[in-house]
């Protein structure tokens, strides 16, 4: 039998040139290697195989996958978007090839799947491990599992939220307090981050807030934002923002905060596991973070919301103030409706449209978001300027009125990079009420998943408008909601799901 001689190029080195595939793995590190390649026979590396890649004086451990065929030449290895850029890699350069060092804290998290609970080093040990990309998806899948089958208690709640912190930066404004505001998510729309920041900074205060883009859902408060301004500021370009204006809003990948948590936050979507420990630790440590010193979480509550039921609303309160307090952090709980939309937009261009009626005072801007807003910046007046709770909503209601929350959003967005007008979508579609009736109840999830069906949040302008709140009568032939879309085949794409699936809307016959 015949031994298959090795190329010769693959006998001249011990290193491959790297190929930029632009292959998005998102936050996993991937790298692509020919079956037939020496350093994959010589070092025993597998599919799957978990390596250690080094160039440019970095180093990543990457997830193995090998190809047949002609898409790497021999010497080469591909890389993905998220290993050519945590590497620094550059074409014609040259990448080696190691196998990774022992995760000791595998050992931990296993003992945290069998009942033992976390401590402070142990925490601190995993959550450095997950950041330094020594974790593949499969161990970040057992981690969340093991957090949400045996649920953290209040010191394993302050151990993760600790770790979390301190393995990424830490904003310190030289001042206090410091204003923030968070919502749990899970309710379509509900875009009120941009008026609450330009409220509360038009009253004086400092609120540098931190935003994620969408993960699973139609559109994040970051997402929303670039349709208006530029949100990936660095830290000093955030400091100048905030030194000139009192507040931002930016994306919070730019700077750096908790990385941990957008690295466990992916997988925890794709296992649909949202642990009550879990969701502490992600809130609290991107606050603590930010450098906040006073937060208004904003809770809703519904039956097709994050908080089903005012009981998972009272164990998830008592939990983050237990934590946050503990940590010297200042929290509110405002517990709202989260039985519907708030505000008409469902996806970034359509919020933002939302966002700027508001806050011009536009007659047709929709009523329910401007008083959210009103109230969750009422709760940081009333906490950061020490004032009754009537005249909080009475300052706040004044800024709005005479125009000095949009001016500020106006400087805000200036000193971002310059404020710009969302764009519509060029294909739209109402879907229609089948017959006439009141309206009884929405699938909050539904909607949502139809406006990322859609395109939204990739495509900016695609989403729906919402046309039917709870208690609304509704004639026959009359649009439910309208499906945006920047395709005519994503449009498509999403009606054809609303023709499978009836009843988003639900709509009782009148007598």
């Amino acid at each position: 039998m015949n031994k298959q001689k090795p190329h010769p190029e693959d006998t001249q080195s011990a290193t491959l040139r790297p190929r930029r595939l632009g292959i998005d793995t998102h936050q996993e590190s991937v790298v692509y290697m020919r079956q037939d390649c020496h350093i994959c026979r010589s070092e025993g590396f597998t599919a799957q195989a978990r390596i250690q890649v080094s160039a440019n004086g970095n180093s990543i451990i990457a997830t193995l996958c090998t190809v047949t065929g002609e898409l790497l030449q021999h010497g080469e290895a591909g890389l993905s978007e998220s290993a050519w850029r945590l590497l620094g890699a550059a074409e014609g350069g040259a990448i080696s090839f190691a196998h990774p060092p022992l995760v000791e804290s595998l050992s931990l998290m296993r003992g945290k799947i069998y009942g033992q609970r976390l401590t402070t080093r142990s925490a601190q040990l995993i959550i450095q491990d997950i950041v330094a990309g020594r974790y593949a998806d499969v161990h970040l899948s057992a981690f969340i599992t093991a957090c949400s089958g045996r649920a953290l208690d209040r010191n394993e709640m302050m151990a993760l939220t600790k770790a979390m912190v301190t393995t990424g930066s830490q904003l310190d404004w030289g001042r206090r307090p410091i204003a923030d505001k968070h919502c749990i998510g899970g309710l379509p729309g509900n875009r009120t981050t941009p008026i609450v920041v330009a409220i509360a900074a038009a009253c004086g205060l400092i609120i540098p807030k931190t935003s994620s883009r969408a993960i699973t859902s139609p559109a994040g408060t970051a997402d929303t934002m670039e349709t208006l301004t530029t949100v990936d500021l660095n830290v000093p370009a955030m400091r100048r923002v905030v030194e000139q204006e009192g507040g931002c809003i930016v994306w919070g990948g730019a700077v750096d905060l908790s990385p941990a948590d957008d690295l466990l936050i992916r997988v925890e979507r794709l296992l649909d596991l949202d642990s009550e420990g879990q969701l502490v630790a992600s809130v609290l440590s991107k606050k603590i973070a930010a450098g906040a010193t006073h937060v208004v979480l904003d809770l809703p509550v519904g039956p097709t919301a994050k908080l089903r039921t005012p009981t998972d609303a009272h164990h998830l309160t008592n939990a983050l103030r237990g934590v946050a307090e503990a940590m010297g952090l200042h929290v509110r709980m405002a517990l709202t409706d989260g039985a519907q939309p708030v505000g008409r937009g469902i996806g970034p261009a359509l919020e933002a449209h939302d966002v700027l009626a508001v806050l011009r005072n536009d007659p047709s801007a929709p009523q329910d978001l401007r008083e959210r807003a009103v109230h969750l910046a009422a709760g940081l007046l009333e906490m950061i300027l020490q004032c009754s709770a009537r005249d909080a909503v009475t300052k706040a209601v004044e800024v709005l009125n005479n125009g000095d929350a949009w001016r500020k959003f106006e400087a805000i967005c200036k000193a971002q990079g310059g404020l710009r007008e969302p764009q519509k979508a060029p294909h739209t579609q109402p879907v229609l009420a089948a017959h006439s009736g009141t309206v009884t109840n929405i699938d909050n999830r539904v909607l949502a998943k139809i406006a990322k069906l859609a395109g939204a949040p990739g495509a900016r302008t695609a989403g729906l408008e919402f046309h039917a709140p709870l208690g609304a009568l509704m004639e026959k032939g009359m649009p439910l909601y309208t499906v945006h879309a920047e395709s005519k085949g994503e449009l498509a794409y999403a009606l054809d799901y609303v023709a499978n699936h009836p009843g988003v809307i639900r709509l009782e016959a009148n007598a």
